[in-house]
Formats: structure tokens, C-alpha cells, sequence
């Protein structure tokens, strides 16, 4: 595995879930495939599964759990920053894709294998699926106040509108990033930038209904 998650001490007293994390992505890394089952899974890390049950339910719970960990871990070091409190939602969201793709990028070797271990790569989206939830729920945070619309019935569909664009980008740049071949990931990091300037030009001209149209149709020709 490239990097660890978080450093933790050699003698750590407490089986923590970013540690069983940590020990899964190592295991996936070096056997090409995922755990065949939590008991040969903590029998081969030395511990027990009561343990392992005290923080994910199954080896697919824990494998869609990865990247809502490195969400959390993004928006963590976002939060220590005092400045992201004078952001508005556009700054907030550029400051929150730099940082979750600076962690990919650490996690690089995971995250091919992830996305891409499957002819179908539909079936990446799955692991996405946690993460979805809670990036929808963290895009509704920051974009609080973004939209001027009176209307209650107007405003929730535009909002439910904003956060599903805000997703959909976010997979488009993930396809992207998982492409690039640049050194460092520069054109990843020029792709973000530009393409959320773009969106938030688009949002202001178009209608939200047509911006997730497009970027729904980008995504079904890059899924092929």
C-alpha cells in the first residue's frame, strides 16, 4: 500500500477501523483480489472476528467503506484550516477535490485496483455507494445558501438537482484522474479547476436539469 491512512503505534491497544481498512487495501494490493472471507481475513492480521464485526459487518461493507474513509479523513483536514469558513461554496468545493485527490493520489494503487479491477466498470460504482451518500450530504453543507429561489417545492428540487450534478462531476474527474498519465496528475489537477469554473459559468446561464443531462451522457460514454 502507498500510504498510510494514519500512523498508529506500533503496540496500538485498539483494533480501530482505520486500521482494518488499512490491513484490507494491503491485503487487496497483494493478492489481487479482495478477502474471501472475515474469518481468513482476521485469522491472516492476527485477530478475531468479534472484532472486526465491531466496526463493519461484512468484507463488502468494509470494501465500500474506503472511500467514505477517505472523504472523512478530506474533509477533517479541510476542517483545521480557518480559512475554508470564509470560502464560498465554489472555493469550499475546489479546496475539497484538491484534497480528496491528493489522498487518492497517496492511495493510488488501491483505488486503480478498486475502479478497475472489473470488465464491468459499472460494478466500481458500487463501491461508490456509501461514498455517494455521504459526499451528497456534505455538497447540501457547503452549498447552503447557494441558491436564491423562494420557492420551498423549487429550491428542493434545484437543490436535489445541485447535489446530483455535484456527484456526477465528481465521477466524471474521477474517470479522468484513473486515465491520466501526466506527471504528478497536473492534468487532473487543471481538469478540477477548469471544469468546476465551467460548471458554475453553466449554472448560472442553464438550467441545472440540463447540466446533469450532459453530464449523465458523458458519463454512460465514458462507462463503455
Amino acid at each position: 500500500m502507498a500510504t498510510k491512512l494514519k500512523e498508529l503505534p506500533a503496540a496500538a491497544q485498539e483494533l480501530t477501523a482505520d486500521r482494518i481498512t488499512e490491513l484490507f487495501m494491503q491485503y487487496c494490493l497483494e493478492n489481487n483480489k479482495k478477502p474471501e472471507s472475515v474469518y481468513l481475513f482476521c485469522k491472516q492480521n492476527g485477530f478475531v472476528e468479534k472484532d472486526f464485526y465491531k466496526h463493519f459487518s461484512s468484507i463488502d461493507s468494509l470494501e465500500k467503506s474506503v472511500f467514505v474513509t477517505f472523504h472523512n479523513l478530506a474533509v477533517s483536514l479541510i476542517n483545521q484550516s480557518g480559512d475554508v469558513l470564509t470560502l464560498g461554496f465554489r472555493d469550499k468545493l475546489l479546496t475539497y477535490y484538491y484534497t480528496y485527490f491528493e489522498i487518492l493520489t497517496a492511495n493510488r494503487s488501491y483505488v486503480v485496483f478498486a475502479l478497475t479491477d472489473s470488465k464491468n466498470r459499472l460494478n466500481g460504482l458500487v463501491k461508490l455507494k456509501e461514498f455517494r451518500t455521504h459526499f451528497k450530504a456534505f455538497i447540501a453543507d457547503i452549498s447552503a445558501g447557494y441558491l436564491k429561489v423562494k420557492s420551498e417545492r423549487i429550491h428542493k428540487a434545484q437543490q436535489d438537482a445541485l447535489e446530483e450534478g455535484a456527484w456526477i462531476q465528481l465521477l466524471v474527474t474521477l474517470r479522468f484522474y484513473l486515465d491520466d498519465e501526466s506527471l504528478g496528475f497536473e492534468k487532473t489537477d487543471l481538469f478540477i479547476e477548469k471544469s468546476i469554473r465551467a460548471t458554475f459559468d453553466l449554472i448560472d446561464i442553464t438550467p441545472l436539469e440540463s447540466v446533469i443531462d450532459f453530464g449523465k451522457f458523458i458519463i454512460k460514454e465514458k462507462m463503455r
